[in-house]
């Protein structure tokens, strides 16, 4: 699961869709992948902690704390956990460029794309960070 801001509304729903995949019985496992560079800021242990708070159990979640962009969190995944056939969760936007970058690294990639924002709280946030994916 990509990381984002924990209590933010994309946060919210990645959370929800991914306790609800574990819940029924497609995913055994969770690797949560987010920033933790600053003091006081770990959305990994957030979003392991709002799992366990929908009943995912804590041994069947695996933290990446160095998931510092979309980018970082696709690599880690198969050169840190070694993973090589992976099921990203995030919104569709986000997913589309996760699984791009994904398959450029040899990792087979699908996603399960949690529900998006109406386009008043979402619009603003997927132009500002597709803009900025596109300076990468």
């Amino acid at each position: 699961m990509l990381g984002a801001r924990p209590g933010n509304r994309y946060f919210t729903r990645r959370i929800d869709t991914a306790a609800a995949l574990y819940h029924a019985g497609k995913v055994k496992w969770l690797l949560v992948s987010g920033d933790n560079g600053r003091k006081n800021y770990d959305e990994a242990s957030g979003m392991q902690q709002a799992l366990i708070a929908k009943g995912v159990p804590a041994k069947v979640i695996f933290c990446d704390y160095a998931g510092f962009s979309t980018l970082d969190s696709v690599v880690r995944a198969k050169k840190v956990f070694g993973e090589n056939h992976i099921t990203i969760i995030s919104q569709e936007f986000h997913n589309q460029r996760a699984i791009w970058l994904a398959k450029q690294y040899g990792i087979d990639a699908i996603g399960f794309n949690a529900p998006d924002l109406n386009m008043k709280h979402g619009f603003y946030t997927q132009l500002r960070r597709n803009s900025l994916a596109s300076a990468r």
